[in-house]
């Protein structure tokens, strides 16, 4: 197997600075020693893998998920914890263009149904999840930014209105999108693993799977999982090489995140920010941020492009710049996590679920591209839907991703797209 970034990107150090982390205790799931048998594999203990099982399990099948580190160690553990509308690159009308109106529909409404569907587990489940906001803010970093703000309609908030909804800052209006919630996302996996555990699921951590030799097998390194269907659902964190159709299908880029300390009354007021809401502006190579329940606030924005102790410290200061930048009150608060992950971009711009092209027993979900908290729910219960029932997958989300150019090698394709994206936001 190969993977496009540097070994640290994958070693369990990667989550040390994570502040998720020290936020839920996860079940103790062992590797597994020997061969086994099931009616479905999954490979990746993340949102998509463990929604695909407890659905699986619900229906009354046998399932085994194995993740080669532990349950949420990959994007579903160190996200922002934004579950709202998004998934894709694209937009409606690239989607209607491509896919018809038909298409376009089954896109809005699987958006919307991704939500739900969180929020349905959490609920039915008893997931504490320390969910809040009403739906997302986009603020807008520019005029023009503002401009199209206007254009795309909604509840618009002008920039001299900003105050009265608790948000300060380098900003030109927003506009806010009703749908979605913001959550701790390591409880959120802690939550769907507990009821993976209790329908039945076997879980396995460091559990590397090494190979596909054969329909519906699976090679661990201690042995073989038979099953009668394979899911593959690692993401970001998946391998060209494990199985020849992944080669180069999707794209795994770097997100970086900070959180300060928690922040008293006095500090919030000096900057004017009371808000809870999840926010993220009008850049394409957008920040995103939010005031956790703590009082601490979360910022993200891109990632490095090599997973090096050098780059990782220039991307920290990066993080930090814009961080001040948009806070000037907040200088001085330090920050007392930072950390990277991966998330997954694909050529056609849209998230992949369906049966691997050619192989009617191996099956795949991802690509959500940075919104996986909702669309990688969703698309595991699609998952275990299509195998249980024989339900159909919509095109939209169906379609079989095309590769990227030049193979190993296309992370080299980051570069002069940060550049030319980070210009025109500068515009």
């Amino acid at each position: 197997m190969k993977r496009l970034y540097e070994p640290a990107a994958y070693e369990a150090a990667s989550y040390d600075d994570c502040y998720w982390s020290g936020t839920a205790e996860l079940p103790r799931c062992p590797a597994l020693e020997g061969d086994a048998r099931a009616d479905v594999a999954i490979v990746g203990a993340g949102f998509t893998g463990l929604s695909a099982a407890l659905h699986l399990a619900e229906a009354g099948r046998d399932v085994i998920v194995l993740d080669a580190q532990t349950p949420g160690f990959g994007a579903s553990g160190r996200n922002g914890g934004f579950c709202c509308i998004g998934g894709g690159m694209l937009s409606d009308a690239a989607i209607a263009s491509r896919f018809g109106a038909v298409g376009l529909a089954d896109w809005q409404a699987a958006q919307s149904g991704a939500i739900a569907l969180v929020r349905d587990l959490i609920d039915r489940h008893s997931i504490d999840a320390e969910t809040h906001s009403n739906g997302e803010t986009q603020l807008a970093h520019s005029r023009l930014g503002m401009a199209r703000l206007r254009h795309a309609g909604g509840q618009i908030i002008e920039r001299k209105e900003l105050a009265a909804h608790g948000i300060t800052g380098p900003f030109h209006g927003a506009r806010i999108t009703p749908e979605g919630f913001a959550l701790n996302p390591r409880r959120y996996v802690a939550g769907l693993l507990e009821a993976c555990l209790r329908a039945g699921v076997r879980v396995h951590g460091m559990t590397e799977v090494k190979g596909l030799p054969e329909p519906g097998a699976l090679t661990t390194g201690r042995g073989t999982v038979r099953a009668g269907e394979v899911i593959l659902a690692t993401n970001g964190y998946s391998a060209d090489g494990l199985f020849d159709w992944m080669g180069a299908r999707f794209l795994p880029v770097m997100s970086a995140v900070m959180v300060t300390r928690p922040l008293s009354e006095t500090e919030l007021a000096a900057q004017g920010w009371s808000s809870r809401q999840m926010c993220y502006d009008t850049r394409n190579l957008l920040h995103y941020f939010r005031l956790l329940p703590e009082n601490r606030m979360l910022f993200g924005m891109r990632g490095g492009i090599r997973a090096t102790p050098r780059e990782e410290a220039a991307v920290r200061r990066r993080l930090r710049h814009d961080f001040d930048g948009f806070f000037p009150a907040w200088t001085g608060v330090e920050a007392t996590h930072m950390w990277s992950g991966l998330v997954c971009l694909m050529r056609g711009g849209l998230p992949f679920a369906g049966r691997v092209p050619g192989h009617e027993r191996l099956w795949a979900g991802l690509g959500y591209h940075g919104n996986g908290v909702a669309m990688g729910s969703y698309t595991g219960r699609l998952l275990a839907e299509a195998i249980t029932s024989a339900s159909p997958i919509p095109p939209v989300l169906n379609a079989p991703p095309r590769r990227f150019r030049l193979g190993l090698r296309r992370r080299a394709l980051l570069r002069p797209v940060y550049a030319g994206l980070g210009l025109v936001d500068r515009l």
